[in-house]
């Protein structure tokens, strides 16, 4: 009798479940221990790549919580690929309904940037758009054009200070303040850097990334906050090398 592949998943994934039907050892007999020994390597491996995925998650809850936490999420979503450079896709969304840590709020926000960050690091390469080209348009043509940016920039909109949460639990930085933060994740070189936005940043940023104009996306920002520091926005972009091409 052949194992159905959906049993042996389910079987793999739940500690309770049962040997599936027709998993024997060579003499026949059911192979309840070496499946065992094979279902904690699995759920090992996951735990230990969901570890390394969310360093600030794990080090916010304690270990022996996250392992537990770690345990329900790999149930809930198993790998769709061997890849696992990005396993822990959905842990944003789980932990928004996960009920043990509704008393902490501002997780899902912490796993979103861990998450941008590993996708940062992973995305395609691409050449940055020399700044003089900016510097050199004529304004009506600057604010018509799009900006087409980079494939590692990320940005994370929060209502949390999840860069100063990020910071102290990994860089050992100050204790962090209250207010939201808007971070942008950018890849100049071969590791993702982080920079927190001026206020009206993160409707900049959010505007160009939906296709406005530079145009559109400044009286966006300027609405919000009508002394938004537009010269500081640009040094954010081009030091991480986010802009790679304007399109007219």
């Amino acid at each position: 009798m052949s194992v159905a592949e959906g049993d042996f998943v389910r079987a793999i994934l739940d500690p309770e479940a049962a040997v599936p039907d027709g998993l024997t050892n060579p003499d026949g007999a059911q192979a309840a221990k070496r499946f065992d020994v094979y279902r904690n390597n699995v759920a090992v491996s996951l735990t230990e790549a969901l570890e390394t995925a969310f360093p600030v998650i794990r080090k916010l809850l304690g270990e022996a919580n996250f392992k537990t936490l770690a345990g329900v999420y790999l149930r809930r979503h198993p790998p769709g690929s061997a890849l696992m450079m990005l396993y822990g896709a959905e842990m944003p969304a789980f932990l928004e309904s996960f009920e043990p840590v509704a008393g902490l709020p501002y997780l899902p926000d912490v796993a979103r940037l861990e998450l941008a960050l590993r996708e940062s690091y992973h995305a395609a390469d691409a050449p940055p758009l020399d700044p003089k080209v900016l510097q050199q348009m004529p304004p009506d043509r600057l604010m018509a054009a799009r900006v087409l940016l980079a494939p590692a920039m990320r940005l994370i909109r929060s209502r949390w200070p999840v860069h100063a949460i990020w910071a102290r639990n990994m860089e050992d930085g100050p204790k962090p303040g209250t207010g939201g933060q808007n971070v942008l994740i950018a890849r100049p070189d071969f590791d993702p850097v982080m920079s927190v936005l001026p206020p009206g940043g993160g409707a900049f940023m959010a505007a160009l990334m939906d296709g406005a104009t530079f145009g559109a996306a400044l009286d966006t920002a300027l609405e919000r906050v009508p002394d938004f520091d537009l010269s500081a926005m640009l040094g954010i972009l081009f030091a991480g090398g986010a802009i790679i091409d304007l399109k007219e």
